[in-house]
C-alpha cells in the first residue's frame, strides 16, 4: 500500500473560528521506505496568526506574504495523497482543516478526504499500544528511540518525517508466531490453515556464516543502551542473559 505521512501548521485552532492552514507536509512510503517523494508548501491564510500557533510552529504572516494560497496547489496536493493511506498524529485535526480548504474554494467532493484516502490517526494508535501514557510526538520519539533532535520548533515537512520514522518503528516488530501461511491456504470459510513444513534436501549447499565485526557487536550495544534508557528498563534479551549468566 502506498502511504502518505501528513502534517500541517495553522494560524491557530479551531477552524470553526476561522483558522486556516499555514503549512502542508507530505511524504511518501512504500515498501516500509521513504521514497523520496514529498510534499510540502506554505500557504498565505488572509488572516493573522494567533501569539501562541506562531510560539510552536514560529511561522509569522511577514514568512508568508508572498505565498501561493491554497486554491493554487489544491489539485497538486490532491494528486499526491489520492489513493494513499494517509498517517496523520491526531487525525481529525489536519483532516478538519484540510476540508475546510477544499470546501472554501467550492472543492466540496475534495473535502470528504476519507472518500479518497484510507486516514489512520498514528495518535489513536499509540493510545491503543501504550494506555495510559504520554504519546505526543516527541514522546513517541524517546519511547522508540528516534532522533527528534532537529525539533526545535513544530514544522510540518519535518514533522511529517519523524511522524514516518515513529509509524514505522512502532509497525516494524513481528507481531504473529504462528506458522500459518499468508492466507492463500484458506479452508473456504476464511480460516487460514497451516502452511506444510517443506524438508530441504539433505545434499543441499551450506550456507555462508558471516560472523559480527567488531563495529557490528558496538552498535548492537549500543543500540541496547538506547532501548534501556527509553524503556527504563533493560531489553528483555539482556535480561534473559543476565540471568543465564547467574
Amino acid at each position: 500500500m502506498r502511504r502518505v505521512v501528513l502534517d500541517t501548521e495553522t494560524t491557530g485552532m479551531p477552524v470553526s473560528d476561522g483558522h486556516r492552514v499555514i503549512e502542508i507536509g507530505c511524504v511518501e512510503v512504500e515498501g516500509r521506505r521513504l521514497t523520496g517523494r514529498h510534499f510540502h508548501v506554505y500557504l498565505q491564510p488572509d488572516r493573522d496568526i494567533d501569539e501562541g500557533a506562531i510560539a510552536v510552529h514560529g511561522i509569522t504572516s511577514e514568512d508568508l506574504k508572498d505565498k501561493p494560497r491554497f486554491k493554487d496547489v489544491a489539485d497538486e496536493f490532491y494528486e499526491f495523497i489520492k489513493g494513499a493511506q494517509l498517517i496523520i498524529h491526531n487525525a481529525p485535526f489536519d483532516v478538519g482543516f484540510l476540508a475546510n480548504e477544499f470546501s472554501l474554494i467550492g472543492q466540496h467532493e475534495r473535502a470528504d478526504l476519507a472518500s479518497y484516502c484510507d486516514v489512520l490517526d498514528s495518535l489513536q494508535m499509540a493510545r491503543e499500544r501504550h494506555p495510559g501514557q504520554r504519546n505526543s510526538l516527541d514522546a513517541l520519539c524517546k519511547r522508540y528511540g528516534v532522533d527528534n533532535s532537529g525539533r526545535e520548533l513544530h514544522g510540518a515537512l519535518l514533522d511529517s518525517e519523524i511522524l514516518a520514522d515513529v509509524y514505522l518503528a512502532m509497525t516494524g516488530g513481528q507481531t504473529n508466531l504462528s506458522l500459518a501461511g499468508d492466507g492463500s491456504e484458506g479452508d473456504g470459510n476464511g480460516r487460514q490453515q497451516p502452511t506444510p513444513i517443506r524438508r530441504l534436501p539433505a545434499d543441499r549447499a551450506q550456507g555462508v556464516v558471516i560472523a559480527a565485526s567488531a563495529e557490528d557487536i558496538a552498535a548492537h550495544v549500543a543500540r541496547l543502551a538506547a532501548i534501556e534508557k527509553a524503556a527504563g528498563a533493560p531489553a528483555l534479551w539482556a535480561q534473559m542473559e543476565e540471568g543465564a549468566a547467574s
